[in-house]
């Protein structure tokens, strides 16, 4: 990172952390990622009981487990990292991981696990807004710092601003209040005048829904059925009337919020139905993956069924991102940095950060300094290392992350940078343009 001899330190010492206790997380074992996690739970216990101890629920399965599968990977090199350099408040720090299978019931469950029976600090996570609504009061409950690298929904906002989370709530990745007012300004720039919505019926796609509505709206577009919105069940296994309905009355565009597993259900229904040719589908965050086009399928000459659709996805841009760049795909084999990794990143080194300025393993400790040490008006720093040695000696931070600033307001928001993507013939993706929120 810094310099040669730190960054050969750091790669001895995390190689040895994770060949002893974290190679399953890679799948090179061969065991289920159920087995893989119960091994490394039993690890963390038994390793850093008198130290900081962190939790991690992502969707490692279930709709949304084309995206959760690098989640755990990222958090657990942010933690190898931190104790290769000396840990928090002088211990090294452990990280439990959960499955919270897309699913709010599994995603409760595991963190009350974390919280009442593992007795965790913080916990990343998680990454559906459904599940992490399940799963925030507990913790709140519990005085348990929780930040999300992906839980997008304004729900979460309007709820900080009411004071019902205590302060126990940040994320790295911006509200969907942006993100909605993006895809519309997609939209406005390619021209689309008709568009119709469909969504996942849940805090995400129905909250995203309004915004975008209200965005495009405002800027002179037409959303043909704002007065019948298509929404539909989360666990739906066909999607034959939703997709004739979303597709209905030859709009431009169908802006599509979706999960994976039942979103490629619709979209592969419109295309049967004969309904999707000559209509663009924009797409967001939920579906960014090439696990997704290859479920959605391909046509008879092998085209990717929604080739030319278009989407976004919060960007990352943070003057960290080059430095974990290199020393991600060092730890993975030169795997790709795929979206919301970064964010997975920058949360787990927050939660240790918050702890270390305020030199207690607490839930409490951590709220009260994760404001300060995110945007405050200590050093700009962008090596973990060098901030927990920064905060050592009592000196104040201000951590540039990979993702972004991570700059967290009073509502434990961000504000980010949204890439814009499109979906090739053969089903791959390539980030094409970036672009602003159409309302500010």
């Amino acid at each position: 990172m810094k310099n040669r001899q730190l960054k050969r330190f750091l790669t001895l010492l995390i190689s040895i952390n994770w060949l002893t206790v974290g190679c399953g997380i890679f799948g090179t074992t061969g065991e289920n990622p159920s087995n893989n996690n119960q091994t490394q739970n039993a690890n963390s216990n038994a390793s850093g009981s008198e130290g900081l101890k962190l939790g991690a629920l992502f969707p490692i399965t279930g709709d949304l487990s084309s995206i959760g599968q690098n989640m755990p990977i990222a958090a657990q090199l942010a933690v190898d990292t931190i104790n290769a350099c000396g840990g928090v408040n002088g211990k090294p720090v452990t990280i439990i991981k959960e499955d919270d299978q897309t699913d709010p019931v599994a995603g409760s469950s595991a963190i009350t696990k974390l919280t009442e029976v593992d007795k965790v600090s913080g916990v990343v996570g998680s990454f559906a807004s459904s599940v992490s609504t399940a799963a925030l009061d507990v913790a709140v409950r519990n005085n348990v710092m929780m930040i999300s690298p992906g839980s997008t929904s304004p729900v979460f906002t309007d709820r900080a601003k009411k004071g019902e989370f205590n302060g126990f709530w940040a994320r790295t990745a911006p509200p969907d209040t942006y993100q909605a007012q993006a895809l519309a300004a997609l939209a406005e720039k390619e021209g689309f005048k008709n568009v119709s919505t469909v969504v996942i019926n849940n805090d995400y796609g129905v909250a995203f829904e309004q915004q975008f509505i209200n965005a495009f709206t405002t800027a002179g577009g037409n959303i043909l059925n704002k007065n019948q919105p298509v929404r539909y069940d989360p666990k739906a296994t066909t999607l034959d009337s939703e997709a004739s309905l979303a597709f209905a009355n030859q709009p431009d565009a169908v802006a599509a919020v979706l999960y994976a597993e039942t979103g490629s259900l619709l979209l592969q229904a419109a295309y049967k139905q004969g309904l999707s040719k000559g209509v663009t589908v924009l797409l967001t965050d939920g579906v960014y993956s090439e696990d997704f086009t290859k479920q959605v399928g391909k046509t008879a000459d092998g085209t990717s069924i929604i080739a030319g659709a278009l989407g976004t996805v919060p960007g990352a841009d943070g003057k960290a991102l080059a430095d974990f760049t290199t020393l991600w795909k060092e730890k993975t084999g030169d795997k790709p940095v795929t979206a919301f990794v970064p964010h997975t990143w920058d949360a787990t080194i927050l939660l240790m950060l918050a702890a270390q300025s305020a030199g207690s393993n607490t839930g409490e400790a951590i709220k009260s300094k994760i404001r300060e040490v995110s945007g405050g008006e200590g050093t700009e720093v962008t090596d973990p290392c060098q901030a927990i040695e920064l905060l050592r000696k009592g000196e104040k931070i201000n951590y540039q992350g990979a993702s972004g600033n991570v700059d967290i307001d009073e509502n434990g928001d961000v504000v980010g940078v949204y890439d814009v993507w499109k979906v090739k013939p053969d089903g791959g993706l390539e980030v094409i343009d970036k672009i602003s929120p159409i309302i500010q």
